[in-house]
């Protein structure tokens, strides 16, 4: 048996549907998206349901990868050993097999910290890689 992934987002999209790469990102300057990310863990995927663009409630989806996939190099080696965060992404469709309706978001005082964090990042150029 596989692993469970995890797509966090505020898109409201059904089941069955497919995630590709060439949306615009909801991080940083908001560029085109060269990959769709997901993760092999539910902490992970409520950050990216908290921190995306856009209006309404975040939403995680349970995705299976399509196609093959690598660590996302944005979440391993340049910030943490390894890939703790099980982050991953893809340049091939992600297709949305549920959602989970059961989530509890991270504290407020985490939530403000890390949107301080990212904004600082911006402020400094920091963009996430997507080549």
């Amino acid at each position: 048996m596989g692993n469970t992934f995890y797509h966090g987002t505020k898109a409201d999209i059904k089941a069955g549907a497919l995630l590709i790469p060439g949306y615009s990102s909801n991080y940083g300057q908001g560029k085109r998206a060269n990959f769709v990310y997901f993760s092999a863990t539910l902490d992970a995927a409520i950050w990216g349901a908290e921190l995306a663009k856009g209006e309404g409630r975040g939403r995680i989806y349970v995705v299976e990868p399509t196609g093959t996939y690598e660590d996302d190099p944005n979440l391993t080696d340049k910030k943490f050993p390894g890939n703790p965060t099980l982050s991953y992404r893809t340049r091939e469709p992600v297709k949305i097999v549920g959602e989970v309706d059961d989530w509890q978001g991270h504290p407020q005082d985490d939530l403000q910290n890390m949107l301080h964090n990212l904004k600082r990042l911006k402020e400094q150029g920091i963009e996430a890689i997507n080549e």
